[in-house]
């Protein structure tokens, strides 16, 4: 496959993500109708497992092995998973499907300040922290503390906890499980697996509430599950593997639009001039600290960027395995023809 060929495949996966991750909100919002938050969490990774584990297997690949994988797969269905996908639902209880996209955007923005903190991300150039500060400012003009108080506070402080967690979520599978062996529908598939799992635990506890279960809530419940989990999150690997988390996270650009769109049209719901305007300002900011490739520098997801977005370091060098740069070379034998040539040459004078 050439390059123009990836790199249209690479568009059409990213066009298709951000449709489907746009309208988790909206079936998110449907699904609440007739479940709890909790609920809605266990349905959507449970149904979504099943849907990849089949899948795996039905194109001749199995289950990753090895307690080490697994171990960087439970870590990665917490923070991707598990925890995101209960605060969002948390967090539309109180806030509009469409906001929930708005926020949701800032996820870009997660990754540059969590790679500031691991000191990952270097060359932070004055163009980009603009935009970083450009950017939180807009979710505070969303989030407006000033006015917004009580449960619908509590929502948007939840969903932003969600975007954060994202952002640590595709540092984590970019440094610890893609390119290392394992295809990604078997990872994808495993690691929702381990997000039930996570769930499952704690069902239990604050998820046995009585539902009303009715034909819209079923079918946002399915369609949730299977379109916007399982297979939206099989995309994101993909991305991930191909193009390098930080492009994963930059689909960020495009659910807003989507989400907006389809919380007025379907569920009539309205934006302020306020929401309207921070939103404008965030997708400026997160465009500005996209401007990083030219300064060649390296992303929190460990993507060593140079020249253009998405390219990485090969996966075949290890952290740790380049020489350093001080270190001599080490020293070579001379062969038995160098020595040979060295006898005639000094027969010769």
């Amino acid at each position: 496959m050439n390059s123009g060929t990836r790199s249209l495949w690479g568009g059409l996966r990213v066009a298709v993500l951000a449709l489907l991750w746009g309208s988790t909100f909206l079936w998110i919002e449907l699904a609440l109708r007739g479940l709890s938050p909790l609920q809605v969490t266990f349905v959507r990774c449970a149904l979504g497992a099943l849907v990849l584990v089949v899948a795996c297997y039905a194109t001749g690949h199995r289950m990753p092995r090895g307690v080490t994988v697994w171990r960087h797969i439970a870590v990665a269905a917490f923070f991707c998973n598990a925890l995101p996908f209960a605060l969002f639902s948390l967090g539309q209880q109180t806030v509009d499907s469409g906001l929930a996209g708005v926020l949701n955007a800032t996820t870009p923005l997660w990754s540059i300040a969590l790679g500031l903190a691991l000191g990952s991300e270097r060359g932070l150039r004055p163009v980009r922290l603009a935009g970083l500060l450009l950017g939180f400012t807009g979710t505070i003009v969303i989030f407006a503390p000033w006015q917004t108080t009580g449960a619908t506070g509590w929502g948007a402080l939840a969903i932003l906890g969600a975007a954060a967690s994202y952002a640590v979520a595709f540092t984590y599978m970019g440094r610890t499980l893609v390119r290392k062996g394992t295809p990604t529908i078997s990872l994808s598939a495993a690691q929702l697996v381990a997000a039930s799992g996570l769930t499952g635990l704690v069902v239990p506890v604050g998820g046995l509430e009585s539902i009303d279960v009715g034909p819209a809530v079923v079918t946002a419940a399915v369609v949730l599950s299977v379109f916007c989990t399982a297979i939206t999150f099989h995309l994101t690997y993909r991305i991930i593997n191909d193009e390098g988390a930080t492009n994963a996270a930059v689909v960020g650009y495009l659910l807003p639009v989507v989400s907006v769109l389809l919380g007025a049209v379907v569920l009539g719901e309205s934006l302020s001039v306020r929401v309207v305007l921070g939103m404008v300002v965030v997708l400026v900011g997160v465009g500005l600290t996209r401007r990083k490739a030219a300064a060649g520098s390296v992303s929190a997801s460990g993507d060593g960027e140079r020249g253009e977005p998405g390219t990485e370091r090969p996966d075949s060098v290890e952290p740790g395995s380049e020489a350093p740069a001080n270190e001599k070379p080490a020293s070579v034998e001379p062969t038995r023809g160098d020595t040979a040539r060295r006898t005639l040459l000094e027969n010769a004078r």
